[in-house]
């Protein structure tokens, strides 16, 4: 008899039985736990067996992510006879590594111009993008995937005018941030997402001071300015490199960062793990194909 279970691990015992067998009285029961790598887990320093058969893995790391084994050996002994018959049972569990989800906001913001010109334009965004950085630094966070468009835009009062359209990400993995993490003495989701909910704060309320700002910073390009709350953000969820999501495969666990699993990969903080062109990621948790 064998039975196949999936774990996202938080430090919980893994039992060797089922809920059916846990009912009954055992005889004799043997158990035999075997690791990802095929190792026995008795007398791995890393591990805590019971006598009843359960297992915590201690100081999880993600490289002990994979499929845990557990063989059950005892008797069944016959009522009439007195027979004792040998029973098996195998159970393996499949055990992940997870992290709650990081916090991400993509932002986006429009801006009144004379005319839609690309050199002017991609210097605005430039200096914008720069003095946004700025303010938001000191908090390990940054600015990526930045865009702009310029576009004609029609009104029944005003006739034909130019808006440009303007969209950036902001994330909490600057360089240092991990060196943040490690001087902390609990979970680093928690400090991560509140250095980025800061960085949104902080440039929401750069957009409500822009008039200011434009007036003060931008005297090259005085013919844009800033569409009245016209600033717009939205929380996305993001995942440590290593990890991503996946409602298919994780459906007990779908809004969770799980590490990716071999032949997979993440090197960034998108929310999903890509898959290697050739299978070339041996490990859980790769960051690149090697």
């Amino acid at each position: 008899i064998s039975a196949f279970y999936i774990i996202y691990l938080i430090l919980p015992f893994l039992v060797c039985m089922d809920l059916a067998l846990s009912q009954e009285r055992i005889i004799d029961p043997n158990y035999l736990w075997i690791g990802p790598d095929g190792t026995d887990l008795r007398g791995q320093g890393y591990v805590n067996l019971t006598e009843t058969g359960k297992l915590m893995v201690m100081g999880f790391r993600v490289s002990m992510s994979g499929a845990y084994t557990c063989t059950l050996s005892h008797k069944v002994i016959e009522t009439t006879t007195q027979q004792e018959i040998e029973m098996v049972e195998a159970y393996k569990f499949m055990v992940y590594a997870y992290r709650e989800a990081d916090h991400a906001y993509q932002m986006s913001v429009r801006f009144s111009t004379t005319l839609c010109r690309q050199k002017t334009d991609g210097l605005f965004v430039s200096k914008l993008i720069k003095i946004l950085q700025s303010t938001i630094s000191h908090l390990t966070c940054h600015i990526t995937k930045s865009s702009y468009k310029c576009h004609s835009i029609r009104t029944p009062k005003n006739g034909l005018q130019y808006e440009l359209f303007v969209n950036f990400l902001v994330n909490p993995f600057a360089p240092g941030w991990e060196e943040i993490c490690q001087k902390v003495p609990y979970d680093c989701e928690d400090v991560t997402n509140r250095r980025v909910r800061q960085a949104a704060e902080r440039i929401g309320k750069f957009f409500h001071q822009l008039k200011h700002v434009l007036k003060n910073e931008f005297h090259a390009v005085p013919t844009i300015q800033y569409v009245d709350n016209s600033f717009s953000m939205t929380p996305i969820d993001s995942c440590r490199p290593g990890f991503g999501k996946s409602h298919h495969t994780h459906q007990n666990c779908a809004s969770c960062c799980v590490v990716c699993v071999p032949g997979t990969y993440s090197p960034n903080n998108e929310v999903t793990c890509r898959t290697c062109a050739s299978p070339q990621a041996r490990v859980y948790g790769a960051e690149f194909c090697y």
